[in-house]
Protein backbone atom coordinates (compact mmCIF):
# COMPACT_ATOMS: atom_id res chain seq x y z
CA UNK A 1 0.00 0.00 0.00
CA UNK A 2 1.56 3.64 -0.74
CA UNK A 3 0.73 6.29 1.63
CA UNK A 4 -0.37 9.90 0.91
CA UNK A 5 -1.05 13.15 2.86
CA UNK A 6 -4.52 14.81 2.87
CA UNK A 7 -3.34 18.71 2.41
CA UNK A 8 -5.47 21.49 2.57
CA UNK A 9 -5.78 24.29 -0.58
CA UNK A 10 -7.55 27.24 -0.41
CA UNK A 11 -8.61 26.73 3.02
CA UNK A 12 -11.70 24.71 1.91
CA UNK A 13 -10.57 21.88 -0.29
CA UNK A 14 -8.80 18.91 0.50
CA UNK A 15 -6.04 17.31 -1.77
CA UNK A 16 -3.92 14.32 -2.82
CA UNK A 17 -2.14 13.86 -5.26
CA UNK A 18 -2.14 10.26 -7.63
CA UNK A 19 0.51 8.11 -8.15
CA UNK A 20 3.00 9.11 -10.79
CA UNK A 21 3.57 4.87 -12.35
CA UNK A 22 -0.52 5.09 -11.94
CA UNK A 23 -0.95 8.39 -14.25
CA UNK A 24 1.45 6.95 -16.75
CA UNK A 25 -0.08 3.38 -17.25
CA UNK A 26 -3.49 5.39 -17.92
CA UNK A 27 -1.99 7.91 -20.22
CA UNK A 28 -3.83 10.49 -18.06
CA UNK A 29 -2.63 14.17 -19.08
CA UNK A 30 -2.83 17.79 -17.17
CA UNK A 31 -6.64 18.58 -16.95
CA UNK A 32 -7.92 15.29 -17.64
CA UNK A 33 -11.18 14.57 -15.85
CA UNK A 34 -11.05 11.19 -13.56
CA UNK A 35 -14.10 9.75 -11.80
CA UNK A 36 -14.72 9.29 -7.92
CA UNK A 37 -16.68 7.06 -6.81
CA UNK A 38 -17.82 6.32 -3.22
CA UNK A 39 -18.00 2.40 -2.73
CA UNK A 40 -20.46 1.13 -0.50
CA UNK A 41 -17.46 0.10 2.39
CA UNK A 42 -16.16 3.78 2.30
CA UNK A 43 -13.46 3.07 -0.01
CA UNK A 44 -12.72 5.93 -2.56
CA UNK A 45 -12.67 4.72 -6.40
CA UNK A 46 -10.79 6.65 -8.51
CA UNK A 47 -11.04 5.76 -12.54
CA UNK A 48 -9.69 7.38 -15.80
CA UNK A 49 -13.48 6.50 -16.88
CA UNK A 50 -15.94 9.06 -16.64
CA UNK A 51 -18.90 7.94 -18.11
CA UNK A 52 -21.62 5.10 -16.90
CA UNK A 53 -21.32 3.24 -20.51
CA UNK A 54 -20.82 -0.33 -20.22
CA UNK A 55 -17.47 -1.54 -20.24
CA UNK A 56 -16.75 -2.94 -23.59
CA UNK A 57 -14.61 -6.08 -23.39
CA UNK A 58 -14.14 -8.06 -27.30
CA UNK A 59 -13.13 -11.94 -26.86
CA UNK A 60 -11.45 -13.51 -29.91
CA UNK A 61 -11.49 -17.44 -30.33
CA UNK A 62 -9.62 -18.83 -33.34
CA UNK A 63 -11.49 -22.23 -33.82
CA UNK A 64 -8.15 -23.75 -36.30
CA UNK A 65 -7.38 -26.43 -33.67
CA UNK A 66 -10.82 -26.79 -31.58
CA UNK A 67 -12.42 -30.02 -32.99
CA UNK A 68 -14.69 -30.94 -30.10
CA UNK A 69 -18.35 -29.21 -30.11
CA UNK A 70 -18.30 -29.59 -26.17
CA UNK A 71 -15.17 -27.87 -25.59
CA UNK A 72 -16.04 -24.94 -27.91
CA UNK A 73 -19.65 -24.64 -26.30
CA UNK A 74 -17.78 -24.49 -22.85
CA UNK A 75 -15.66 -21.80 -23.94
CA UNK A 76 -18.38 -19.42 -25.22
CA UNK A 77 -20.16 -20.29 -21.96
CA UNK A 78 -17.08 -19.57 -19.78
CA UNK A 79 -16.68 -15.78 -22.17
CA UNK A 80 -20.40 -15.08 -21.75
CA UNK A 81 -19.92 -15.43 -17.52
CA UNK A 82 -16.95 -13.78 -17.68
CA UNK A 83 -18.53 -10.68 -19.13
CA UNK A 84 -17.43 -10.01 -22.56
CA UNK A 85 -20.29 -7.83 -24.37
CA UNK A 86 -18.36 -9.04 -28.39
CA UNK A 87 -17.08 -12.87 -29.02
CA UNK A 88 -15.28 -12.88 -32.62
CA UNK A 89 -15.35 -16.83 -33.65
CA UNK A 90 -12.81 -16.96 -36.79
CA UNK A 91 -11.23 -19.64 -39.00
CA UNK A 92 -8.61 -19.39 -41.62
CA UNK A 93 -10.51 -21.86 -43.68
CA UNK A 94 -14.70 -22.03 -43.64
CA UNK A 95 -16.36 -23.58 -40.70
CA UNK A 96 -16.48 -26.95 -39.79
CA UNK A 97 -20.60 -27.50 -39.84
CA UNK A 98 -20.59 -28.13 -36.00
CA UNK A 99 -19.60 -24.26 -35.40
CA UNK A 100 -22.50 -22.80 -36.24
CA UNK A 101 -24.82 -25.49 -34.61
CA UNK A 102 -22.70 -24.65 -31.08
CA UNK A 103 -23.00 -21.09 -31.57
CA UNK A 104 -26.65 -21.61 -32.28
CA UNK A 105 -27.29 -23.57 -29.17
CA UNK A 106 -25.39 -20.67 -27.11
CA UNK A 107 -27.54 -18.17 -28.57
CA UNK A 108 -30.44 -19.68 -27.60
CA UNK A 109 -29.44 -21.22 -24.03
CA UNK A 110 -28.25 -17.48 -22.91
CA UNK A 111 -29.85 -14.02 -22.47
CA UNK A 112 -29.27 -11.43 -24.74
CA UNK A 113 -26.40 -12.91 -27.04
CA UNK A 114 -27.12 -12.93 -30.59
CA UNK A 115 -25.54 -13.04 -33.56
CA UNK A 116 -24.93 -9.23 -35.32
CA UNK A 117 -22.48 -10.55 -38.46
CA UNK A 118 -21.91 -13.81 -39.91
CA UNK A 119 -19.79 -15.16 -42.70
CA UNK A 120 -17.60 -18.12 -43.95
CA UNK A 121 -14.98 -17.51 -41.88
CA UNK A 122 -15.78 -15.28 -38.98
CA UNK A 123 -18.79 -15.01 -36.47
CA UNK A 124 -19.45 -12.06 -34.18
CA UNK A 125 -21.37 -12.49 -31.53
CA UNK A 126 -22.94 -9.37 -29.50
CA UNK A 127 -24.50 -8.88 -26.15
CA UNK A 128 -27.66 -6.42 -26.45
CA UNK A 129 -28.88 -6.32 -23.04
CA UNK A 130 -28.79 -3.80 -20.71
CA UNK A 131 -27.53 -5.54 -17.28
CA UNK A 132 -29.40 -2.68 -14.92
CA UNK A 133 -32.34 -3.84 -16.50
CA UNK A 134 -32.27 -7.18 -15.00
CA UNK A 135 -32.24 -6.85 -11.76
CA UNK A 136 -30.75 -9.45 -9.27
CA UNK A 137 -33.78 -9.61 -7.72
CA UNK A 138 -36.04 -10.45 -10.19
CA UNK A 139 -33.92 -12.83 -11.18
CA UNK A 140 -33.51 -14.82 -8.36
CA UNK A 141 -37.20 -14.68 -7.51
CA UNK A 142 -37.59 -16.25 -10.81
CA UNK A 143 -35.12 -18.65 -10.54
CA UNK A 144 -36.69 -19.72 -7.28
CA UNK A 145 -40.15 -20.35 -8.43
CA UNK A 146 -38.61 -22.47 -11.20
CA UNK A 147 -36.85 -24.54 -9.32
CA UNK A 148 -39.56 -24.91 -6.70
CA UNK A 149 -42.15 -25.95 -9.23
CA UNK A 150 -39.34 -27.87 -10.61
CA UNK A 151 -39.58 -30.14 -7.33
CA UNK A 152 -42.81 -29.86 -6.31
CA UNK A 153 -43.59 -31.68 -9.97
CA UNK A 154 -41.23 -34.73 -9.46
CA UNK A 155 -42.81 -35.91 -6.55
CA UNK A 156 -45.67 -35.55 -8.05
CA UNK A 157 -44.30 -37.54 -11.24
CA UNK A 158 -43.35 -40.04 -8.91
CA UNK A 159 -47.10 -40.59 -6.75
CA UNK A 160 -49.02 -39.89 -10.35
CA UNK A 161 -46.90 -42.24 -12.64
CA UNK A 162 -46.27 -39.44 -15.15
CA UNK A 163 -43.48 -39.90 -17.23
CA UNK A 164 -44.39 -36.89 -19.44
CA UNK A 165 -44.51 -34.75 -16.10
CA UNK A 166 -40.79 -36.25 -15.09
CA UNK A 167 -39.51 -35.15 -18.44
CA UNK A 168 -40.72 -31.73 -18.20
CA UNK A 169 -38.65 -31.17 -14.70
CA UNK A 170 -35.81 -32.41 -16.93
CA UNK A 171 -36.24 -30.26 -19.71
CA UNK A 172 -36.90 -27.13 -17.87
CA UNK A 173 -33.43 -27.33 -15.58
CA UNK A 174 -32.45 -24.98 -18.43
CA UNK A 175 -34.17 -22.16 -17.65
CA UNK A 176 -32.43 -22.43 -14.29
CA UNK A 177 -29.05 -22.86 -15.99
CA UNK A 178 -29.99 -19.98 -17.75
CA UNK A 179 -30.51 -17.19 -14.80
CA UNK A 180 -27.51 -18.36 -12.94
CA UNK A 181 -25.44 -17.68 -15.86
CA UNK A 182 -26.91 -14.19 -15.98
CA UNK A 183 -26.14 -13.63 -12.68
CA UNK A 184 -22.95 -15.26 -12.63
CA UNK A 185 -22.07 -12.61 -16.35
CA UNK A 186 -23.47 -9.54 -14.22
CA UNK A 187 -21.74 -10.27 -10.87
CA UNK A 188 -18.21 -10.21 -13.03
CA UNK A 189 -19.45 -7.02 -14.70
CA UNK A 190 -20.22 -5.39 -11.80
CA UNK A 191 -16.54 -6.53 -10.19
CA UNK A 192 -14.61 -5.17 -13.36
CA UNK A 193 -17.20 -2.11 -13.58
CA UNK A 194 -17.91 0.00 -10.51
CA UNK A 195 -20.37 2.21 -11.93
CA UNK A 196 -22.40 -0.73 -13.13
CA UNK A 197 -22.86 -1.48 -9.06
CA UNK A 198 -23.80 2.34 -8.47
CA UNK A 199 -26.23 1.92 -11.73
CA UNK A 200 -27.81 -1.73 -10.28
CA UNK A 201 -28.49 0.00 -6.73
CA UNK A 202 -26.32 -3.25 -5.60
CA UNK A 203 -23.02 -3.03 -3.89
CA UNK A 204 -19.75 -5.36 -5.35
CA UNK A 205 -20.44 -7.80 -1.89
CA UNK A 206 -24.41 -8.06 -2.36
CA UNK A 207 -23.62 -9.00 -5.68
CA UNK A 208 -21.41 -11.84 -4.78
CA UNK A 209 -23.87 -12.60 -2.17
CA UNK A 210 -26.59 -12.71 -5.00
CA UNK A 211 -24.31 -15.10 -7.19
CA UNK A 212 -23.33 -17.52 -4.41
CA UNK A 213 -27.24 -18.02 -3.78
CA UNK A 214 -28.28 -18.34 -7.17
CA UNK A 215 -25.40 -21.21 -7.55
CA UNK A 216 -26.89 -22.76 -4.50
CA UNK A 217 -30.81 -22.41 -6.26
CA UNK A 218 -29.14 -24.14 -9.45
CA UNK A 219 -27.59 -26.98 -7.06
CA UNK A 220 -31.29 -27.45 -5.65
CA UNK A 221 -32.86 -27.45 -9.59
CA UNK A 222 -30.53 -30.40 -10.30
CA UNK A 223 -31.73 -32.27 -7.34
CA UNK A 224 -35.04 -31.95 -9.03
CA UNK A 225 -33.90 -33.22 -11.76
CA UNK A 226 -32.50 -36.56 -10.31
CA UNK A 227 -35.69 -36.70 -8.06
CA UNK A 228 -37.75 -36.95 -11.92
CA UNK A 229 -34.98 -39.32 -13.37
CA UNK A 230 -35.04 -41.90 -9.99
CA UNK A 231 -38.66 -41.83 -10.73
CA UNK A 232 -38.69 -42.94 -14.04
CA UNK A 233 -37.75 -46.69 -13.04
CA UNK A 234 -40.45 -46.90 -10.04
CA UNK A 235 -43.55 -45.84 -12.49
CA UNK A 236 -44.08 -49.56 -13.21
CA UNK A 237 -44.23 -50.37 -9.71
CA UNK A 238 -46.77 -50.45 -7.05
CA UNK A 239 -44.90 -48.65 -4.40
CA UNK A 240 -45.75 -49.09 -1.09
CA UNK A 241 -48.00 -46.33 -0.18
CA UNK A 242 -46.66 -45.46 3.37
CA UNK A 243 -43.11 -44.68 1.00
CA UNK A 244 -45.67 -42.32 -0.56
CA UNK A 245 -46.79 -40.33 2.07
CA UNK A 246 -43.39 -40.11 3.83
CA UNK A 247 -42.21 -39.22 0.65
CA UNK A 248 -44.60 -35.98 0.03
CA UNK A 249 -44.07 -35.46 3.75
CA UNK A 250 -40.06 -34.65 3.74
CA UNK A 251 -40.43 -32.97 0.09
CA UNK A 252 -43.33 -30.56 2.05
CA UNK A 253 -40.15 -30.03 4.61
CA UNK A 254 -37.61 -29.77 2.38
CA UNK A 255 -39.69 -26.96 0.47
CA UNK A 256 -41.21 -25.34 3.60
CA UNK A 257 -37.18 -24.75 4.63
CA UNK A 258 -36.40 -23.28 1.01
CA UNK A 259 -39.50 -20.95 1.35
CA UNK A 260 -38.11 -19.65 4.40
CA UNK A 261 -34.34 -19.35 3.41
CA UNK A 262 -35.38 -17.70 0.61
CA UNK A 263 -37.90 -15.30 2.84
CA UNK A 264 -35.40 -14.66 5.16
CA UNK A 265 -32.50 -13.40 2.57
CA UNK A 266 -34.97 -10.65 0.88
CA UNK A 267 -36.32 -9.66 3.99
CA UNK A 268 -32.77 -9.74 5.94
CA UNK A 269 -33.64 -11.14 8.76
CA UNK A 270 -31.28 -13.46 10.81
CA UNK A 271 -33.31 -14.57 13.20
CA UNK A 272 -35.73 -16.54 10.55
CA UNK A 273 -32.81 -17.09 8.85
CA UNK A 274 -31.18 -19.40 12.23
CA UNK A 275 -34.75 -21.13 13.11
CA UNK A 276 -34.55 -22.37 9.48
CA UNK A 277 -31.09 -23.97 9.67
CA UNK A 278 -31.83 -25.34 12.73
CA UNK A 279 -35.37 -26.88 11.26
CA UNK A 280 -33.23 -29.17 9.03
CA UNK A 281 -32.83 -32.05 11.24
CA UNK A 282 -36.11 -32.88 11.32
CA UNK A 283 -35.48 -33.58 7.50
CA UNK A 284 -32.91 -35.40 7.88
CA UNK A 285 -34.32 -37.97 10.64
CA UNK A 286 -37.71 -38.45 8.01
CA UNK A 287 -35.41 -39.05 5.02
CA UNK A 288 -33.01 -41.90 6.95
CA UNK A 289 -36.25 -43.59 7.68
CA UNK A 290 -37.62 -43.24 3.92
CA UNK A 291 -34.22 -45.40 2.88
CA UNK A 292 -34.84 -47.91 6.03
CA UNK A 293 -38.53 -48.24 4.08
CA UNK A 294 -36.99 -48.55 0.88
CA UNK A 295 -35.45 -52.06 1.79
CA UNK A 296 -38.62 -53.94 1.64
CA UNK A 297 -39.27 -52.66 -2.07
CA UNK A 298 -37.66 -54.46 -4.76
CA UNK A 299 -34.48 -54.02 -5.41
CA UNK A 300 -34.50 -51.20 -8.50
CA UNK A 301 -37.84 -49.78 -6.55
CA UNK A 302 -35.38 -49.46 -3.10
CA UNK A 303 -32.17 -47.87 -5.20
CA UNK A 304 -34.62 -44.99 -6.78
CA UNK A 305 -36.37 -44.30 -3.55
CA UNK A 306 -33.47 -43.98 -1.80
CA UNK A 307 -31.66 -41.74 -4.34
CA UNK A 308 -35.01 -39.25 -4.28
CA UNK A 309 -34.91 -39.54 -0.65
CA UNK A 310 -31.23 -38.40 -0.85
CA UNK A 311 -32.32 -35.45 -3.32
CA UNK A 312 -35.14 -34.44 -0.87
CA UNK A 313 -32.90 -34.17 1.82
CA UNK A 314 -29.95 -32.67 0.23
CA UNK A 315 -32.35 -30.19 -1.27
CA UNK A 316 -33.31 -28.76 2.16
CA UNK A 317 -29.44 -28.93 3.46
CA UNK A 318 -29.01 -26.52 0.30
CA UNK A 319 -31.71 -24.58 1.48
CA UNK A 320 -30.31 -23.78 4.86
CA UNK A 321 -26.94 -23.15 3.31
CA UNK A 322 -29.37 -20.16 1.72
CA UNK A 323 -29.64 -19.29 5.46
CA UNK A 324 -25.89 -19.91 6.37
CA UNK A 325 -25.37 -16.97 4.13
CA UNK A 326 -27.57 -14.57 4.91
CA UNK A 327 -26.51 -14.70 8.58
CA UNK A 328 -23.01 -14.36 7.38
CA UNK A 329 -23.79 -11.12 5.06
CA UNK A 330 -26.42 -9.63 7.77
CA UNK A 331 -23.52 -9.85 10.64
CA UNK A 332 -20.73 -8.29 7.91
CA UNK A 333 -23.18 -5.50 7.24
CA UNK A 334 -24.50 -4.81 10.45
CA UNK A 335 -27.99 -4.56 8.58
CA UNK A 336 -29.95 -6.87 10.99
CA UNK A 337 -31.91 -3.86 12.72
CA UNK A 338 -31.98 -2.11 8.98
CA UNK A 339 -34.02 -4.53 6.98
CA UNK A 340 -34.81 -3.72 3.48
CA UNK A 341 -38.70 -4.92 2.77
CA UNK A 342 -38.82 -8.10 0.04
CA UNK A 343 -38.46 -6.87 -3.35
CA UNK A 344 -36.31 -3.79 -2.80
Amino acid sequence: MELRRVQMTGGSSFVVTLPKDWIQEMRIKKNDPVGLIVQPDGTLLVTKKTTDEPLQRVKEIDIGHITDPSFLFRMLIGTYITGFTEIRISSKQRFPPFVRSVVRDFTQMTIGQEIVEETDTLIVIKDLLNPAEMPFDNTLKRMFVIVRNMHVDAITALETHNHALATDVINRDLDSDRLNWLIARQTNMIMQNPSLSRKMEVSTGMAMYYYIISRIIERIGDHAVRIAENAEPTMDIDLDPKIIAALKKASAMSMNIFDKSIISFFNADIKEAHKTIESVSALENICGDISNMAFKQETLAAISISYVAESIRRAGEYSADISENVINYIVEEDRSLHRRPAGK
